[in-house]
């Protein structure tokens, strides 16, 4: 929650008009993804680096994102998503939450890094504390892994279990 003094600031600029809302709100989100850039969870098991990520869309609105890991591969560009537990099987709030970066990063048109296009590739990754045993999870987690595969081949995303 933010503190009422910041609310009414925001109030105040929300009433000076619809640009300058706008202004304010796409600096704050590119702070906000400038955090998060620099920001590292060693329990997530990463092996690359981190990126982000700016989408336009046809109206021409931007928005600001991270990605967890960004590897280079020829002209193609992973974009991995990672999700991590200590037990068994990331939540599913987790895999709720890296569902919507997959449906973000599979209906990308364009890729570009430093003015190169690349062609993305989505990636779920679940990592678990230890390592991943399919064989210790409970009959309901199976069914989100199987769920999870069949939403992958549909909407042509990969998914990484460590």
């Amino acid at each position: 929650m933010h503190s009422w003094i910041s609310a009414k600031k925001r109030i105040k600029q929300l009433q000076k008009g619809k640009e300058e809302f706008m202004n304010l709100s796409r600096a704050l989100a590119k702070k906000a993804q400038r955090r998060e850039s620099i920001t590292t969870q060693p329990k997530e098991h990463l092996s690359g680096e981190k990126g982000t990520i700016t989408i336009k869309n046809y109206l021409g609105g931007f928005y600001y994102f991270t990605v967890d890991e960004v590897r280079l591969k020829g002209k193609e560009v992973y974009l991995i998503e990672s999700k991590h537990s200590k037990g068994k099987l990331p939540s599913i709030g987790d895999i709720k939450d890296g569902l919507i970066k997959m449906i973000l990063f599979t209906n990308l048109e364009d890729a570009r890094i430093n003015g190169e296009s690349f062609k993305p590739k989505p990636v779920l990754k679940l990592t678990v504390e230890n390592h991943f045993d399919i064989k210790k999870l409970s009959k309901t987690q199976k069914r989100i892994l199987e769920l999870l595969n069949r939403e992958s081949k549909v909407n042509k995303f990969e998914i990484i279990l460590q």
